[in-house]
C-alpha cells in the first residue's frame, strides 16, 4: 500500500465501535506527478498547469488534501483502469463511465447510488464499464466503505459439520450480516445485502432490489443433467473492495465493473476447491471416469462448465467474452498503447487465462511489471470489524 504515515484518530460510531480510520495527508509529490500527466495528455486545458499546481499546493498546506476537478477525477479513474496490471480487458479504458458520488455521505444516499450503479452497468444485459467514486479519505474525515468485496455476492452459510452451503468466499460476511439482523434464506445462490459503513454511524444493512441484480440460469447446450443442478450466476461483477488512488488521494469506496470473461465464472468461481468446487459434480453429470487423473476428467469437466457459462449468457443476451477473444483484444491494447509511447504493465499470472492458456497469444510473451499511477490497490482488511460487530 502507499499510505503516508499521518494517522488521525478514528471517529466513534453510533454502535460504540471505532469508525473507519481517517485518511492521511495527500502526497504532494504524487499530486504534482498526476497533474503533470493530466496536462500532458490534455494540452488544451483552460487552466494552465502552473496555476493548478499552485492551487493544489495551497490546498494541501491548508487542509492536508485537495479536491479533484470532475475532469481530473474522470481521467484519473480511467487511467487507473489503464494501469491495472491484473486486468486483461483494458482495451476499453476510455469508455469507462465515471459517476462522481463524492457528495453522498449518508448510508441511504450511498445505497441509492450503488443500486443506480448496478442498473446503469447492467444496461439490459448490454453490460457497460462503470465506476462510482465516493468521498475520499481526508485527515478531517474518513471515507465511507462497504463491507462487500463485490456489490453482488452469494452468501456462504456455515453448517454444523464445518462445510459451507453457497459461496465459501462470503462465509465471514454472511456471518456478520446475520449478526446485524439479516434473515435471508439459506440456499446456494442467495444474494447478500450491502453493508454500508459511514463515519459516525453504525454499519447499515440494505437489500439489493431484485430489478438491480441480473442473474443468468446456467444451461448446457447438450447435457440436460447439468441443467438440473440449478446453477446460476450474476451478470455484472462490480468490485467494491479496491482502493482507488489518484494523485496522492485515496478513494476507499470506488466500485467498478467491466463485463465477465467466461473463465472467471467457469474456471474459478464455480470450480475452485475453496469456492463452489463443482468439478466432481459436473463430471458425474457427464458420466466421466474419475478413477484416475490420467483420464483428464477434470479438464473435460472444466471445458464443459465453461461451455455452459458462455452458452447461457449469450442465450440470455448478457454480454460476456471468451478467453481467446479477450486475449487477442489485450494484444490490440498493447499495440495501441505502444503507439502512444506508453508502457503497459501486466501480471502474467493474471493475464493468461486459467483455461487453455498456452493456446492464447498472451501466454507467449513477457510483460513489464512496473507499478504505475493512478491505480487500484487492495482495500483495508475489514475482517476484524466484521467479527466485532454485534
Amino acid at each position: 500500500m502507499h499510505f503516508d504515515a499521518c494517522p488521525v484518530p478514528a471517529s466513534p460510531s453510533a454502535s460504540g465501535l471505532p469508525g473507519p480510520p481517517a485518511g492521511p495527508v495527500a502526497d504532494r509529490d504524487e499530486a504534482e506527478e498526476f497533474l503533470h500527466q493530466f496536462h500532458t495528455e490534455h494540452p488544451a486545458l483552460p487552466v494552465p498547469l502552473s496555476t493548478r499546481l499552485q492551487e493544489v499546493r495551497a490546498a494541501i498546506d491548508a487542509t492536508g488534501t485537495y479536491w479533484h476537478t470532475p475532469e481530473e477525477l474522470t481521467w484519473g479513474a480511467r487511467v487507473a483502469w489503464r494501469n491495472s496490471a491484473r486486468c486483461i480487458g483494458r482495451l476499453y479504458w476510455q469508455s469507462l463511465q465515471v459517476l462522481d458520488r463524492r457528495n453522498a455521505h449518508s448510508a441511504e444516499e450511498i445505497h441509492h447510488h450503488l443500486t443506480d450503479h448496478l442498473r446503469q452497468a447492467t444496461n439490459g444485459g448490454r453490460i457497460r464499464p462503470v465506476i462510482s467514486v465516493f468521498a475520499p479519505d481526508t485527515p478531517a474525515r474518513p471515507a465511507p466503505r462497504v463491507w462487500n468485496d463485490q456489490l453482488v455476492r452469494y452468501a456462504g452459510h456455515r453448517r454444523a459439520d464445518g462445510t459451507v452451503l453457497g459461496d465459501p468466499v462470503s462465509a465471514d460476511l454472511t456471518a456478520a450480516v446475520r449478526r446485524l439482523g439479516w434473515q435471508g434464506p439459506e440456499g446456494m445462490f442467495d444474494v447478500l445485502p450491502l453493508v454500508v459503513d459511514t463515519p459516525g454511524d453504525k454499519p447499515r444493512l440494505f437489500d439489493l432490489p431484485p430489478d438491480a441484480v441480473l442473474e443468468v440460469p446456467l444451461r448446457h447446450p447438450e447435457c440436460s443433467r447439468i441443467d438440473q443442478l440449478g446453477l446460476r450466476w450474476y451478470g455484472v461483477p462490480v468490485i467494491s473492495s479496491m482502493r482507488l488512488r489518484i494523485g496522492g488521494v485515496d478513494y476507499p469506496l470506488a466500485p467498478f465493473n467491466g463485463w465477465y470473461m467466461g473463465t472467471e465464472i467457469g474456471a474459478r468461481n464455480l470450480v475452485d476447491e475453496d469456492r463452489y468446487n463443482l468439478l466432481p459434480t459436473v463430471a458425474a453429470c457427464l458420466g466421466l471416469d474419475t478413477s484416475s487423473e490420467a483420464t483428464l476428467w477434470r479438464d473435460r469437466a472444466l471445458v464443459e462448465i465453461n461451455v455452459a457459462v458462455l452458452h447461457s449468457f449469450q442465450a440470455a443476451g448478457v454480454r460476456i467474452s471468451d478467453h481467446h477473444t479477450e486475449s487477442r483484444r489485450f494484444l490490440t491494447h498493447l499495440a495501441k498503447e505502444e503507439q502512444q509511447g506508453r508502457t503497459v504493465t501486466a501480471d502474467w499470472s493474471w493475464i493468461v487465462p486459467p483455461v487453455s492458456g498456452g493456446l492464447t497469444p498472451v501466454f507467449h510473451r513477457y510483460y513489464d511489471e512496473v507499478e504505475q499511477r493512478p491505480n487500484f490497490h487492495p482495500g483495508a482488511d475489514l475482517s476484524a470489524r466484521m467479527r466485532d460487530t454485534a
